[in-house]
């Protein structure tokens, strides 16, 4: 078994997965921007689901089966092992016991421009909040409405959870053959969200505002559109390891509707951290005030209190010890 381990600014974590796979007799290499040889049968990718994402977006074309790692007790769609699980799991991994899921991806156009495909979601914003985006959106040439909103969202099933959840989209489960189409705060109250078959061709067109529109890919990368994007499925999907049986989305879904009755009594300054840290991954106490703009005395009490409730976990910094760095724990 030849295994790639790929990572970006994980060194610490590279080296202790090198460790175990060396300690089982497994042969490894690292990635890093090197192309994929045929005899690799794995590939490894630590930082959790950002990790998983940003190596699909990458090597857009692998059909190898990735195994995602989170550093720590993070919980994870994507990357759903824990770095201190990890070796527990090699000799499954050598024995081939697990399940490999076929996740669909979309592929996107933006004003006849190609960019990486989607695993998550697509959404199409003003780039000032709380501007409205006037759109069409046509489903395999039929046009579906003529509408005004804070921006559109189009989703697969894994990403369904995420974004578009919070843009009151529906959870689906992540074998559905479908697409989400999600019109965010709409003028039109009759804007619900669509579901369409997963080979739909979907068209966001004659998109305007009065300031610059652009598309966010999977919550990550910006571009400027100026009229169209297009939405398809892309033919490859991610292959991505389940090690675990448990239904990643019923738990995720029990997990925000738990999450959801405790928000109800949290302060704003926590719940605005803890959304945050759900958003972005892990972050020191300085980079939440930077995200936040909070004052530095209110995150720290915020942390307190989301450290008390056990809605937060604190660690200490590989590269700095006299750091702390704060994540959502499973």
């Amino acid at each position: 078994m030849r295994v790639a381990i790929y990572s970006q600014d994980q060194e610490q974590t590279v080296k202790s997965v090198k460790l175990s796979l060396e300690s089982h007799g497994v042969e490894s290499v690292i990635l890093g921007n090197k192309t994929l040889t045929k005899d690799v049968d794995y590939v490894i990718v630590t930082g959790g689901d950002r990790g998983v994402r940003t190596y699909f977006h990458k090597f857009t074309n692998s059909t190898i089966p990735v195994l995602g790692i989170n550093e720590f007790e993070s919980s994870g769609y994507l990357a759903q092992t824990d770095l201190k699980e990890f070796p527990t799991y090699l000799n499954r991994l050598r024995k081939g016991d697990f399940t490999i899921e076929h996740l669909t991806r979309v592929d996107v156009k933006i004003d006849g421009k190609l960019v990486y495909p989607a695993l998550n979601d697509v959404a199409i914003f003003s780039s000032k909040s709380a501007t409205l985006v006037e759109h069409v959106l046509r489903v395999n040439g039929e046009e579906v409405w003529h509408d005004s909103s804070d921006g559109v969202i189009v989703s697969t099933p894994i990403g369904s959870s995420a974004y578009s959840m919070s843009a009151g989209g529906p959870a689906i489960y992540q074998n559905s053959k479908v697409l989400c189409i999600v019109s965010v705060n709409s003028l039109d109250i009759t804007r619900r969200p669509l579901i369409v078959p997963e080979d739909s061709f979907i068209e966001i067109d004659d998109i305007s505002s009065s300031l610059r529109c652009e598309v966010v890919m999977d919550g990550k990368d910006r571009f400027k559109v100026d009229k169209i994007v297009t939405c398809t499925k892309y033919p490859q999907p991610a292959n991505v390891i389940r090690m675990k049986k448990d239904s990643t989305t019923v738990s995720a879904l029990t997990k925000k509707v738990k999450l959801a009755d405790e928000l109800l009594n949290m302060p704003p300054s926590s719940k605005l951290l803890l959304k945050t840290l759900q958003y972005e991954g892990s972050l020191t106490q300085k980079e939440l005030a930077a995200k936040t703009l909070l004052p530095d005395r209110t995150v720290r009490l915020a942390l307190r209190h989301l450290l008390d409730k056990g809605y937060v976990k604190r660690r200490v910094s590989l590269r700095d010890t006299r750091q702390r760095i704060y994540e959502v724990p499973k």
